[in-house]
């Protein structure tokens, strides 16, 4: 019988095994808009604040946003807030209250319908001209994650975030299309069982562990996984992340 990976810590999971898959996609954003040394950056959904973190290491001013409580406080060890940085609790409004500086490039690394409502209620921070980035999915023959993913969507009805789903987005949000990428970025882990917790982590599998059981989901999450289990027990799924620019008119 599989075991289950119990108690869950999704912020510390997503933090110490997740996140780092997706390096490739932060740092080809920030070369494109070449992030730098006067650069303002607002990180919507920061998460724990790695690529807060990245941006901050190349010179900018970074401020993130994100609801969940213990992945702020993550993000809150990771930034050092006395050099100009901060990271808030809460949504668009809450950004508003601590940065009275126009800011040049916003992110939105995990898009959603979601973060679609959060864009349109930050574009009056940004300055004329700034770039909006969303990013999502690429084409799921080149995403073996997809196959995973299908656990969700069979169970729930929940599909990620492909190209028309950012498109739309930042046609909801006024924002003008300026440009669009793909990146590698390839899912590695130690072994099923940490395959299991990062995947958990990311949030795509929260509807399904509501409506079902998270023993079922965590079971059949498993089984996905399986053609991707590696002779050494290592797990290893190649993906392509697509993002998208725009700008604020």
């Amino acid at each position: 019988m599989t075991p289950t990976l119990v108690p869950h810590h999704p912020a510390r999971d997503w933090a110490e095994i997740q996140e780092r898959m997706l390096v490739p996609l932060y740092e080809a954003v920030y070369d494109r808009l070449e992030v730098g040394p006067g650069s303002r950056v607002l990180g919507l959904g920061c998460g724990s604040g790695l690529a807060l973190l990245i941006a901050g290491s190349r010179g900018a001013r970074v401020t993130g946003v994100d609801r969940d409580h213990a992945r702020v406080e993550l993000a809150r060890e990771r930034i050092r807030e006395e050099t100009g940085h901060t990271v808030v609790e809460g949504g668009p409004a809450d950004v508003g209250s601590v940065s009275h500086e126009p800011f040049d490039v916003i992110t939105a690394f995990h898009a959603s319908a979601e973060r679609g409502r959060d864009l349109a209620g930050v574009t009056h921070l940004a300055q004329p001209g700034a770039a909006v980035v969303l990013a999502g999915w690429g084409p799921p023959e080149r995403c073996a994650t997809a196959s995973v993913l299908k656990v969700a969507a069979r169970l729930t009805g929940w599909r990620p975030a492909f190209r028309d789903d950012l498109e739309d987005v930042v046609a909801r949000a006024g924002l003008k299309p300026d440009g669009s990428g793909r990146v590698s970025c390839p899912f590695g882990y130690a072994d099923p069982d940490s395959a299991v917790r990062g995947l958990v982590s990311t949030g795509d599998f929260d509807a399904a562990i509501r409506a079902t059981d998270p023993d079922q989901v965590e079971k059949e999450i498993t089984e996905a996984l399986q053609p991707y289990v590696r002779h050494d027990g290592t797990v290893w799924m190649p993906n392509v992340f697509r993002y998208l620019i725009a700008r604020v008119r």
